[in-house]
């Protein structure tokens, strides 16, 4: 398991100082079923915009 994970959306609610993620979880997605071929086909779920 990765100790850290790094997120430069800093318009997450999830975003930390430093590139990090606080998010619990981390959820993501194929957009082609349940492999992908490369990052393109891919999505984060866990992503929620601040308010």
């Amino acid at each position: 398991m990765a100790k850290d994970v790094k997120c430069e959306v800093n318009n997450c609610k999830y975003w930390m100082n430093g590139n990090r993620c606080r998010a619990n979880m981390i959820y993501v997605v194929s957009h082609t079923g349940k492999s992908a071929s490369d990052v393109q086909e891919t999505d984060c779920h866990t992503f929620e915009a601040k308010v």
